[in-house]
């Protein structure tokens, strides 16, 4: 009976389909805008403008009190590449596909699977509401990472809970009893997958980074009343918060995205890249008026920030999220033509090219698998860090 050669087509959706069960964290963020970069040479350019939902103001009485629409966007850009070269023969393509999957795609794409979850989840530090408890993680910990989702109108599905492995060990054994609803049985393909309970998809991740908390002492405090917008002019303090730190200003409380009262509960902060000892680049930018409004009022002059966690103290992140929260995207690569084969699948919002050209000069068939991507913090209020350990 004659072999039978695999093809560039099998070879591409067999790797895209070990590649999907690897990536437990990109799996469950939204690929939604994966088709407006579909295109050979992915021709809208590198860049994707998302528009976010558009807020409004509530009138009270009859006169008519008409406000402009004002739509934000965020980009999202496709410019990152990375791909696995092999070297493979005419041989090993005439092996069952099941054999060439197991000896030669497992390993490739679980290391190009591991790059791509490690570059997306360093999105955490665009996530400004933590649950920060010093310690094991439990489950009250995850039910307060759940209220702030609530708190944040977070839609309620597609809500998951990815843990850090410390953080998976320490609620396991409280929440076994629950993972037990026979139906998702069968739903259990991805790697790391958990169960669900509380609202969330539990899954766990072993790439999940720890934050560096910086050297960044406590006794910063506002450098001038009123100040609003993505930057925090600061006084007194020692040493520069890092990107990523979470911080909270007296006085500043969260407001209710709809009805805008305030919560009583002190709005989070995340700092941005690059702060200073004066000056911090933060998110959310501080809002007191309109339907953006996110704060009960500004900072008052000298008021106190206090930086979560202790100083100079790394902790675990674990990430409580709704899928809206992230996006990622892949954008369709050039099948270039006269090589020995080229082919390009999708395959569940991610798309993969492989070439393989014939190397007379060492009698053999190197070949390349790519994967080019981007991704973005849309909603950062759709996601909470719990931040344990």
């Amino acid at each position: 009976m004659p072999n039978t050669i695999l093809t560039a087509t099998e070879v591409t959706r067999e790797a895209l389909r070990v590649l999907h069960q690897k990536l437990n964290f990109v799996g469950t963020i939204t690929r939604d805008y994966d088709d407006r970069f579909a295109q050979s040479g992915a021709k809208i350019g590198d860049t994707l403008k998302i528009r976010l939902p558009n807020q409004y103001v509530v009138r009270s009485g009859p006169n008519l009190d008409a406000k402009d629409t004002v739509e934000s966007t965020v980009d999202l850009k496709v410019a990152t590449q990375k791909g696995v070269d092999l070297n493979f023969t005419s041989v090993d393509l005439t092996l069952a596909l099941d054999d060439f999957s197991e000896r030669i795609l497992d390993p490739a794409m679980s290391v190009l699977a591991a790059n791509i979850e490690a570059d997306a989840m360093s999105m955490y530090k665009d996530v400004y509401n933590q649950v920060l408890g010093a310690g094991a993680a439990t489950f009250t910990r995850v039910l307060q990472g759940r209220k702030i989702l609530v708190d944040n109108l977070a839609p309620l599905n597609g809500r998951t809970c990815n843990l850090n492995t410390q953080d998976n060990v320490d609620l396991v054994d409280a929440l076994k009893g629950l993972f037990n609803d026979k139906a998702t049985i069968s739903k259990q393909n991805r790697e790391g997958y958990m169960g669900r309970t509380a609202g969330f998809d539990f899954m766990e991740n072993t790439l999940w980074p720890s934050h560096a908390r910086s050297a960044a002492n406590g006794a910063y405090l506002v450098n001038g009343a009123a100040q609003t917008g993505a930057t925090l002019t600061v006084d007194t303090g020692a040493n520069a918060p890092a990107q990523g730190d979470i911080f909270t200003i007296a006085g500043v409380f969260r407001v209710h995205p709809e009805t805008k009262q305030s919560t009583g509960v002190l709005q989070q902060f995340v700092v941005g890249a690059a702060a200073t000892a004066t000056s911090w680049p933060i998110s959310p930018a501080i809002v007191t008026t309109g339907a953006g409004q996110n704060v009960s009022g500004a900072p008052a002059d000298n008021a106190a920030i206090t930086i979560a966690g202790g100083v100079s103290t790394p902790h675990g992140i674990s990430m409580a999220y709704q899928k809206g929260a992230f996006a990622f995207a892949t954008a369709d690569m050039v099948a270039p033509h006269g090589v020995d084969f080229a082919g390009r699948e999708v395959f569940d919002g991610i798309s993969m090219r492989i070439v393989r050209q014939y190397d007379i000069n060492n009698d053999k068939f190197p070949c390349r698998l790519d994967v080019l991507y981007g991704y973005r913090t849309v909603r950062p209020q759709l996601a909470c860090r719990l931040a344990n350990n």
